[in-house]
């Protein structure tokens, strides 16, 4: 079992930065594949990246490639999501999720979600 909470989310100008930081409670932290999801009202929840259990393999969804970076602290029991050159359209509520299966872009895949944070980038 483990307990996902994100934070870091807010209200930033287009151009602007994000840190998102979701911390894990509960057993074996660093077997878990990570990822972030983001949503929109009336849209399916979307990929936006995935790490492995050590670091050193990552997915990105196009639309962030070069803009957002993911990374865990086994350590901290936290996974971040980076988020540079924020646009308008990365507007949504972020949700931080894992699973044990591998870097998956499919909601039906992960076993774990956090509340959610939302992100809201301004023109």
């Amino acid at each position: 079992q483990v307990q996902l909470v994100e934070s870091g989310g807010g209200l930033v100008q287009a151009g602007g930065s994000l840190r998102l930081s979701c911390a894990a409670s509960g057993r074996s932290f660093s077997s878990y594949y990570m990822s972030w999801f983001r949503q929109v009202p009336g849209k399916e929840r979307e990929s936006v990246a995935a790490i492995n259990w050590s670091g050193d393999t990552t997915y990105y969804v196009d639309s962030v490639k070069g803009r957002f970076t993911i990374s865990r602290d086994n350590a901290k029991n936290t996974v971040y999501l980076q988020m540079n050159s924020l646009k308008p359209e990365d507007t949504a509520v972020y949700y931080c999720a894992a699973n044990t299966h591998g870097i998956v872009t499919m909601t039906i895949d992960y076993d774990y979600w956090g509340q959610g944070t939302q992100v809201t980038v301004s023109s």
